[in-house]
């Protein structure tokens, strides 16, 4: 803007025809001229590129820039003054100084100046009556405003300050804040006052409470500014009050909403993801809540309310800022029934919210149903109440009380819709752990019907296991485990993990266990059955990969470890053979335990690499411990820690089997294990020396009838007479075919266990098979007649040939 042609304040001084003989000019608070009227270049003859940015002091007549005359003059002290002309000489004129205040809230004054040759008539009048506009301005502000001496005295108040305050003006004069505001926000205040006199630098700060008796509690920002003299001295300072309540709270609910998303629904728990929403919201919304659902949701059905009648709901949580929540009526856990009038069944069954004020009809109808609950109100002086419903997918999953008895302002409806959008959020994460906690029991139903539901019976070893689900929200795994009786009385145990979690791993882990059933029951070398149980895996993720369901497409690879171990109770010896799992531990009788040496192949499912099988001999009474990862590498240690843990816990020895299994899940893993554990303790028992009897036989077919006798003498011996003609005839018909389709040497060995077991070897790999025999065929019927009259029977392949057994039953006389 061009100040020659305009007034320095935009008032338009300019334009009225007796300002001709009058000037002009702004002076900020240093003294420097910084608006210059074309009357005050006709008066004193400078243009306004020569005065504006410099001192104002300068225009005076006689000492230049003499800074004590030119604070007189501001400060309405001087009367005519002599001012000095560009041309050098001095002329009086009259000098009057008005304060005012820039855009920024700075002091600045206007100055007016007029020559006293000019008649009366043509003075300007306008200088008084814009100081009478800007004391109106001022006083009739809307905006809290308040003017403070050195003494922190109030000099001026606008009368926004008034109204907030609830004190006229004049009331007001004189008086310090302690004398009107309450003490925590006077403080604030007078020390920010006194340290804006002190630095001379502008504050802001934010104050909270109610500026008068019976005002709701306000948020305000606080500006206090320093008036500085033409001396640059602060003498006066300014305060303004902006009322920020509304965008304060505003803020306070943004957070509040964050802290729900952040807090609420860490777990797939419901009850847990309740509590969370009551914690949240308690001490900042609410003082009190209580949050109540169908019972059908903590069994992770879907929740179906009553259409009518009474609601019985089960209390999920409940949060109070009182120690010990003495508002409820009930514990978690236990039921609450709420009559059909009731504003908490109304709203279950409408699915709307609504907001109370204890003495509205709706609570005192419930008051008057439930003396027990209405006491509470009365005891507690419960004034505000919101009933909001737990909603997700459409469906009412229950419902939340909200109280207030210790802040004094009621419920309003933003408060209403804020507890509405906190209840949407919870609500889906109430059902997400409803949807879990349904998953989790069909699949833990799924898993537990594809592990053994009991042990088999058999004298190798004596057995104990535990198996833990994982807890996490990854669901659970696919680890398991197998006790396998075998022929000759050996006996089988396998553990095994299916990497990842959900239905997918316990399904697989189903298929994998009835696999290595399979493959156990037709005696493959251990070695070899983990090679065909590789390709079984490598086959099924073939199959799944070809899915063309977008929603049944597997983004990770079938993997699985595995560890399969046989035990032999005639010879003491072990065979091992893992893929891609953890060592077994042997713990000898004296207390020695250590890792065994495998050399442990991949997983299966990584295909084409070859496993290796260890053998050792362990004493009579050693265990035997098989596990799963999840068992050592848990996240307060790593796997290698954590079998030397192990290793250490079975070293101290315990009173049974079921003790030491509770002593490793108990020390090794966490209160909620992250992965499924499968644990598998087998204590070695050996046959005696006289409960097996061996002959090794000459290839001839005349030496039938001598196997034939030393097994009754054998079984006489025994005391199994029962069994003898049964025992003769599967001998000669297996010692016959040996004979005739196999190669020496013939070898003949009886196993009396829980059965009789007649196993008959040669060095031929032939396995026989079953045919049927014709009318008047002479041969044929051997291995037929040994399926009809023994129990079980087989072939094992062994180094350097086989061995065919068949196992018959007996009356053992030791049970």
């Amino acid at each position: 803007m061009d100040m020659e042609n305009a007034d320095p304040l935009g008032n338009g001084l300019d334009r009225f025809p007796d300002q001709v003989t009058s000037a002009t000019a702004v002076v900020d608070a240093r003294g420097i001229v910084t608006g210059w009227s074309s009357g005050a270049q006709r008066l004193l003859g400078y243009p306004h590129e020569d005065i504006v940015g410099r001192s104002a002091a300068r225009l005076l007549g006689g000492n230049a820039d003499d800074p004590v005359r030119f604070s007189a003059v501001l400060e309405g002290r001087s009367g005519p003054t002599l001012l000095r002309h560009q041309g050098g000489h001095s002329m009086e004129a009259e000098v009057q100084a008005y304060a005012s205040l820039d855009s920024e809230g700075n002091a600045q004054w206007l100055i007016v100046a007029t020559s006293p040759h000019q008649p009366r008539r043509h003075r300007e009048p306008r200088p008084h009556e814009d100081e009478a506009t800007t004391e109106e301005a001022f006083a009739q502000s809307n905006l809290p405003v308040m003017i403070y001496d050195a003494d922190l005295r109030a000099l001026r108040g606008s009368a926004g300050a008034a109204r907030e305050l609830g004190l006229a003006e004049e009331q007001m004069r004189g008086r310090r804040v302690t004398d009107i505001l309450p003490p925590h926000i006077c403080t604030t205040v007078e020390e920010g006052m006194r340290r804006v006199f002190k630095t001379g630098e502008p504050e802001r700060f934010q104050v909270h409470g109610r500026p008068r008796r019976g005002a709701r509690d306000r948020y305000w920002t606080v500006s206090v500014s320093p008036l500085r003299n033409p001396a640059g001295q602060v003498r006066h300072v300014q305060l303004i009050a902006l009322d920020v309540t509304e965008q304060h709270r505003a803020r306070e609910r943004l957070v509040l909403l964050n802290d729900v998303s952040a807090q609420v629904g860490s777990t797939l728990d419901v009850m847990r993801t309740a509590q969370e929403m009551a914690d949240v919201a308690v001490g900042r919304l609410a003082d009190f809540i209580s949050i109540d659902l169908l019972d059908g949701l903590f069994r992770g059905v879907e929740p179906k309310p009553s259409a009518t009648g009474s609601v019985a709901l089960r209390r999920a949580a409940q949060r109070s800022v009182l120690p010990g929540t003495p508002e409820a009526l009930i514990q978690p856990g236990e039921v609450d029934y709420y009559p059909e009038p009731t504003p908490p069944a109304r709203c279950l069954h409408t699915g709307r919210s609504s907001l109370h004020r204890t003495l509205d009809q709706a609570i005192e109808s419930w008051q008057a149903a439930d003396p027990e609950r209405a006491r509470k109100v009365r005891d507690f002086g419960m004034h505000s109440i919101m009933v909001i419903p737990l909603r997700a997918r459409g469906i009412t999953l229950g419902v939340a009380v909200l109280v207030r008895h210790r802040r004094r302002d009621s419920f309003d409806e933003d408060d209403l819709l804020l507890a509405e959008e906190i209840a949407a959020r919870a609500a889906v994460a109430v059902d997400n752990a409803r949807r879990f906690t349904r998953e989790r029991t069909t699949a833990l139903a799924l898993q537990r019907s594809l592990l053994p539901q009991r042990l088999p019976v058999q004298e190798a070893a004596e057995v104990a296991y535990r198996y833990l689900p994982a807890r996490s929200r990854a669901g659970l795994g696919g680890d398991w485990f197998d006790v396998i009786p075998l022929s000759g009385a050996r006996v089988a145990l396998v553990v095994g993990d299916v990497v990842g979690h959900g239905l997918r791993a316990s399904a697989t882990m189903g298929r994998l266990r009835t696999a290595v059933r399979t493959l156990a029951d037709v005696d493959l070398p251990p070695e070899e059955l983990l090679v065909h149980l590789d390709d079984l895996i490598t086959h099924l993720g073939a199959e799944e990969d070809t899915a063309t369901d977008p929603e049944l497409e597997i983004v990770t690879d079938l993997v699985a470890t595995c560890l399969y171990l046989v035990y032999d109770p005639v010879s003491r010896r072990c065979t091992a053979v893992g893929a891609g799992h953890p060592p077994p531990a042997v713990v000898t009788p004296d207390g020695k335990a250590e890792f065994i040496d495998l050399s442990v192949g991949p997983p299966l499912g990584v295909g084409g690499l070859p496993f290796e099988a260890v053998e050792w001999e362990v004493p009579r009474g050693s265990l035997l411990v098989l596990y799963t990862d999840g068992l050592v590498d848990v996240p307060e240690h790593d796997l290698g820690k954590g079998m030397a843990l192990l290793r250490r816990r079975l070293e101290r020895p315990a009173d049974s089997l079921d003790a030491t299994c509770d002593d490793l899940v108990q020390t090794l893993l966490p209160a909620q294990p992250e992965d499924d554990v499968a644990l598998l303790i087998a204590r070695t028992r050996a046959l005696d020396a006289g409960q097996v009897a061996t002959w090794e036989l000459p290839s001839d077919p005349s030496t039938v009838a001598d196997a034939r006798d030393k097994v009754a003498r054998r079984l006489a011996a025994w005391g199994l007479d029962e069994v003898v003609f049964t025992a003769e005839l599967v001998v000669s018909e297996l010692v016959t075919n040996a004979i005739r389709y196999g190669a020496p040497p013939v070898q003949l060995r009886l196993i009396r266990d829980t059965a009789l077991i007649c196993e008959v070897s040669d060095s031929s790999s032939t396995a026989p098979h079953m045919r049927r025999a014709r009318m008047f065929d002479e041969g044929g019927r051997g291995l037929l007649l040994v399926a009809q009259f023994a129990e079980r029977w087989g072939t094992r392949h062994r180094a350097g040939g086989k061995s065919i057994w068949a196992e018959i039953g007996v009356q053992d006389e030791r049970s």
